[in-house]
């Protein structure tokens, strides 16, 4: 008579299963995925329709001076508070998640690519929500004041839903990955990784610098960015986005989690 052990037994679970458990471990609280980013976002949203609000109430009601108001309100960035929050919350999914997924039985493996599904959905599911909120801002007239808040220049052009919806989703993708490779570093190492890293990321960034401004490359620099547009600068996000994903998988796989 033969025993199975645990990992075995593990092993022989279909892989759709282990990864639909990751998933669903990731999204056991969707309060803090969900509804906390949300929430947020409408406050913020009532505010920027105040501040909007209040302006238009304060200029001229010619047709220049009101073009000239709406033009303004197309470089709101308070949309993008969202993604600086989906890169916490892959920060918490990776410093938190990580140790409950091994205690379940959960390989480092299966834990990488469950959380990479997660990623991508959430990414989706994101980038949808931002895009239908575009076309009912685009609808409604910048919600009755020509404001732009998903429609802000930084996503593209507003009459171009299917690049909104690329530009948001690999957006959202980005900033998961990244934070997916901050929790990574400080799940194996600690703060000490974490500062160490950020130190030789500000060497390579002030090198980086530093050989452009010496060489005169950046208006060569811009001439590039124009040319490919804003479809093909979010696509570069793309490869940034799969390698922080194979460095979290491949610090995660020496990691121990610690109390």
């Amino acid at each position: 008579m033969s025993a199975i052990t645990v990992p075995a037994a593990i092993a022989a679970r279909p892989l759709t299963q282990r990864l639909r458990n990751v998933v669903r471990l990731h999204l056991a609280n969707p309060f803090t995925i969900i509804v906390t980013p949300l929430l947020v976002l409408g406050i913020i949203f009532l505010a920027n329709w105040v501040i909007w609000f209040l302006v238009r109430s304060a200029s001229p009601t010619d047709p220049q001076s009101v073009a000239d108001v709406s033009q303004g309100f197309q470089f709101s960035g308070a949309s993008l508070w969202t993604f600086v929050y989906m890169m916490v919350v892959a920060i918490q999914a990776m410093n938190l998640a990580f140790p409950f997924a091994l205690g379940f039985g959960s390989t480092r493996r299966d834990f990488s690519l469950g959380t990479a599904a997660t990623f991508v959905g959430l990414s989706a599911a994101w980038a949808l929500i931002y895009t239908g909120l575009a076309i009912v801002e685009k609808a409604t007239n910048g919600w009755g004041m020509g404001g732009a808040m998903f429609n802000s220049f930084y996503f593209g052009p507003d009459d171009a839903w299917g690049t909104r919806l690329f530009t948001t989703f690999t957006g959202f993708l980005f900033f998961f990955a990244i934070g997916s490779v901050f929790g990574a570093i400080y799940v194996r190492y600690r703060a000490r990784g974490l500062i160490l890293f950020f130190l030789a990321l500000a060497v390579v960034l002030i090198g980086l610098v530093a050989l452009a401004t010496l060489t005169s490359s950046w208006g060569a620099f811009g001439e590039f960015f124009v040319a490919i547009g804003f479809l093909g600068g979010y696509a570069l996000s793309l490869p940034v986005s799969i390698v922080a994903g194979v460095a979290g998988h491949l610090i995660l796989r020496r990691a121990t989690p610690r109390s």
